[in-house]
């Protein structure tokens, strides 16, 4: 009776050390089924100007301001992640270092310098670094339609 009293008192315990991934979708809704290699999809891009993918990484930061672009850790590359028509955004905080998968078009882009001043201010750096910024960045980009951040 006394190991029945104390396996009864231990099952609740083992139920709730489980973690559910909860999904939060953004935009279009994507599934998670197909991702794309992107060291193939970026070795693409070297003779094309886009292509339509769907990816996965680790969200390195967000717009602190609407939460209207992210960058993304995905292998050993930064991608910049805006979003089709402005329709949707991200949280503005609380996602940096979360699990993402988006899906859109992946290009090779040159972001302007007004472009990027307005992106440090976004990002609430200071005065100091924005008079820093002196020239065009090349960067892979991706305009993406769909966005899930797991939880």
């Amino acid at each position: 009776m006394k190991k029945l009293l104390i396996l009864l008192l231990f099952i609740p315990l083992v139920s709730f050390g489980q973690d559910e991934t909860i999904l939060n979708f953004y935009g279009e809704k994507i599934d998670l089924e197909e991702i794309e290699n992107y060291k193939k999809d970026k070795n693409f891009l070297l003779s094309n100007s886009e292509k339509n993918i769907k990816i996965q990484g680790k969200i390195l930061s967000t717009c602190p301001m609407k939460g209207c672009w992210m960058k993304i850790g995905v292998e050993n590359d930064t991608v910049l992640v805006r979003f089709k028509d402005y329709g949707f955004f991200v949280p503005k905080t609380g996602s940096q270092g979360k699990s993402t998968v988006i899906n859109g078009k992946l290009s090779i882009d040159t972001i302007s310098i007004k472009q990027l001043k307005h992106y440090a201010e976004d990002a609430g750096k200071s005065k100091e670094e924005i008079a820093l910024i002196n020239r065009p960045e090349i960067t892979l980009s991706f305009l993406a339609d769909g966005v899930i951040i797991k939880d």
